[in-house]
């Protein structure tokens, strides 16, 4: 282990300027190798992981509550029956047959078991793989006229069938791959497909189902928990509304707990989280009880819509990621409140786990994080009042800050179905997060709405346990249908 030494900036400060006139003694040299390995360490350590038990030290982390269950290490490998979307070849034994006498013991009669063997077998093709239909053309010798074969039924009416267009879809808005990074593996594939071809075919496709986003926004809005939050995104060209003066441009993750199902809705522009989800709260039915709003503390994420109450929530992970920061500088009392978090969060998914309802969720963190939640209330304020953090310090902020927002940090200790962070909707940025860090930016307005629109379904099928390839294909195979009644194509449908 490096060993541990005392040092602050301007000592560093005051060697670097030494460096630049004479060599450094072994002590300064020393010195200022430990604070750089401490910040690279510091710094990587962010990066991958916030556990409790990667932020303290060893000997100041305690394990996970048991739960009863070990967690299997895993091989990266899936089986047989992960592979939905695989065809599927049926092989019958070459001799035998049920009810034959069996070839080895001459008594009984085989049978056929209900699981049959199953081999995995991976070819490789393009993305989006073409067929040239070569048509026969004769030509008279006396008048000239040509005479074509007609065109196979296996070739139908369009250039573009249903299937490529939610390829194209699915590896851009879903996985992120640039149009111009799949021109160029088409092209290699020796099946060319231009970055303008598949813009138009994503415009045209967009425009073709654009009722159900409609219909999903409108169901978003009558959701019992909206989650929301923001990320910088970049458009080349951008008209501003008149006479608003800021810059940013911004995609906000809207998830809505909708019954039974889960919605994920994108909106691309200046507007911040909060103004995206006070437009789609006015489609919201006036009769429906008072929802959830949870996310971090910003302002920005606090819709105001007149006529529309909520219950504002804000999220544990912002809070508890404030105490991670300064871990290394405070390593006892962050421990308290970092372990004090991790058995709320593991009360949450115990309740997760046993598929508890709102009502019985809000009882079991009422009786069994309550008392956790009191106690680490109680502490914080006397680290404060009994000056044992120092207000102005990491520690000290981070106590303020949980202190400051302290009643909407606990709505799930009062209200039921409140979550506990906002996690859901981190988690659907990143398909924002993705696409911004391949294709850096969208070029208009217009092409923001277009990858808005295909994110919001892609992810809503993603977080329903539907295949988004097959939805967007039929989406498009019953466009008229689509049109006259959005609400029965629903992911979930």
């Amino acid at each position: 282990m490096r060993r541990r030494i005392e040092v602050n900036l301007d000592e560093l400060d005051q060697i670097i300027d030494r460096s630049t006139r004479a060599p450094l003694s072994e002590s300064e040299g020393q010195k200022l190798k430990t604070a750089l390995h401490a910040m690279a360490e510091r710094l990587w350590s962010k990066r991958t992981t916030e556990k409790t038990s990667a932020v303290l030290p060893q000997d100041v982390a305690l394990d996970k509550p048991a739960t009863g269950e070990s967690t299997p290490t895993g091989h990266g490998r899936h089986g047989s029956a992960a592979f939905t979307g695989a065809a599927r070849v049926a092989s019958t034994h070459a001799t035998l047959h049920s009810g034959d006498l069996c070839p080895e013991c001459r008594r009984g009669k085989v049978y056929r078991l209900k699981e049959p063997a199953r081999l995995v077998r991976f070819v490789g093709h393009a993305p989006l793989e073409a067929t040239v239909f070569e048509l026969e053309r004769l030509r008279c010798n006396a008048c000239g006229q040509i005479f074509k074969a007609d065109e196979p039924y296996a070739a139908g009416p369009d250039k573009y069938d249903e299937t490529a267009v939610a390829m194209i879809a699915v590896l851009k808005y879903g996985t992120g791959m640039p149009f111009q990074r799949l021109e160029r593996l088409q092209e290699h594939l020796g099946m060319p497909l231009t970055a303008a071809t598949q813009w138009d075919l994503m415009a045209a496709a967009a425009e073709l189902i654009r009722p159900v986003l409609e219909e999903l926004i409108r169901q978003a809005a009558q959701g019992s928990v909206m989650h929301n939050d923001d990320t910088g995104m970049r458009i080349l060209r951008l008209t501003r509304e008149p006479g608003d003066k800021r810059t940013g441009t911004f995609t906000s993750g809207i998830v809505s707990i909708f019954g039974a199902w889960t919605i994920a809705l994108f909106f691309t522009g200046w507007k911040h989280a909060g103004e995206n989800l006070a437009e789609v709260l006015k489609q919201r039915a006036r009769e429906l009880p008072a929802p959830i709003q949870m996310s971090d503390a910003l302002s920005r994420n606090s819709p105001k819509v007149e006529g529309v109450e909520l219950f504002q929530a804000n999220c544990l992970a912002h809070g508890r990621r404030q105490v991670v920061e300064v871990a290394e500088n405070f390593p006892e009392e962050c421990r308290y409140v970092l372990e004090t978090l991790r058995d709320v969060y593991h009360h949450d998914a115990l309740a997760r786990e046993q598929a508890m309802s709102p009502e019985q969720r809000l009882r079991f963190h009422q009786e069994q994080s309550g008392p956790l939640m009191k106690r680490l209330h109680a502490w914080m304020e006397a680290q404060l009042a009994e000056h044992k953090t120092e207000p102005n310090s990491g520690l000290g902020k981070a106590i303020t800050y949980l202190l400051n927002h302290w009643p909407k940090l606990t709505l799930f200790l009062k209200k039921p179905g409140a979550p506990i962070d906002n996690n859901i909707v981190e988690r659907a940025l990143k398909k924002a997060i993705l696409n911004r860090k391949n294709a850096l930016f969208y070029r208009t307005l217009n092409g923001a709405g277009v990858g808005d629109l295909f994110m919001s379904l892609i992810h809503t099928c993603e977080l329903n346990g539907v295949n988004p390839f097959d939805y967007l294909t039929e989406l498009q195979r019953h466009a008229e249908e689509l049109k006259r009644s959005p609400s029965e194509w629903m992911p979930w449908n």
